[in-house]
């Protein structure tokens, strides 16, 4: 299988354990992620908040790359995902901006990895992979803001109770906990400019997966897998509780139970080390 690979800004820098992740998975299950010649940044977190013709004229110009190549496009970082959905959107209802080519059909489908591995790829498929099952291991996962919601932009069928990464978790043998704050902001995007509301939110979030059991959060998005890697020993310090809690990548987790010899590396990387609570369950 072929598909268009836009892999975004942040999985070579800050989340270069995300994108390592999904190369090695793609290979492991045959896929050929065909990245799009002379992409470029597609504006996610800033420039829809300055200019909206830069806002839309930054993915827009992917797409219409995409659009030549006529696969359809898979995106691993939400904050990516989101802006090129909102772009293609105004193509589609025919929106003219400048600099972008007229000529847009839109014939092919943009989709975050997680719902292109969970829908394009079979269960069955994704078992006969597993060499390591995921026993013991309980997790929560967590999609964030912006790969759902809002529906109208994602096309997403469930956005309040999405199922795809719980599914494909339990697939690999992962104890999948339930909990009701699956798509609930961490306050990621906040942190900079409102830094008391954003510990606030990601306090929460790590709160109520305590509280649902589990021993891990798994996510999708690269801001938020950053905000709520790297703000537990702050938020910590000023709290007076303790917070030790591995936030995974999806796709490091199936390249661990794909036994990936690779996965180790990814690991290391993590501010809050997943590497004993792995070992513990006897994972590594």
């Amino acid at each position: 299988m072929k598909v268009s690979y836009y892999p975004g800004c942040s999985l070579d820098g800050t989340a270069r354990e995300y994108g390592e992740s999904v190369e090695a998975v793609a290979e492991i299950l045959g896929i050929e992620l065909q990245e799009l010649e002379d992409w470029s940044c597609c504006g996610a977190s800033s420039a829809h908040m300055t200019n909206e013709e830069l806002a839309l004229a930054l993915p827009a110009r992917n797409l219409v790359i995409a659009d030549k190549e006529g696969m359809d496009l898979v995106v691993p970082c939400a904050g990516c995902f989101q802006r090129f959905k909102v772009a293609e959107k105004e193509l589609l209802a025919g929106r003219r901006i400048e600099g972008i080519s007229d000529k847009y059909n839109g014939n092919f489908n943009i989709k975050h990895i997680l719902d292109f591995f969970w829908e394009d790829i079979s269960e069955k498929t994704l078992m006969e992979k597993v060499e390591k099952p995921l026993c013991g291991l309980s997790a929560v996962c967590y999609y964030g803001c912006v790969v759902v919601r809002p529906p109208r932009i994602t096309d997403a069928k469930n956005p309040e109770n999405p199922q795809a990464m719980d599914r494909l978790m339990k697939s690999l043998g992962a104890e999948v906990r339930a909990w009701s704050y699956k798509t609930d902001c961490c306050g990621g995007s906040l942190i900079f400019t409102r830094p008391n509301i954003a510990k606030k939110l990601t306090a929460k979030i790590l709160d109520m997966a305590e509280e649902a059991g589990a021993k891990c959060i798994v996510t999708g998005c690269p801001i938020c897998q950053s905000n709520l890697d790297s703000r537990q020993a702050e938020i910590s310090a000023e709290s007076g509780k303790k917070y030790n809690t591995p936030i995974f990548y999806f796709t490091e987790l199936m390249g661990l139970a794909f036994g990936d010899a690779k996965a180790k590396r990814w690991l290391g990387r993590h501010m809050v080390d997943p590497r004993p609570l792995l070992v513990e369950k006897g994972l590594i």
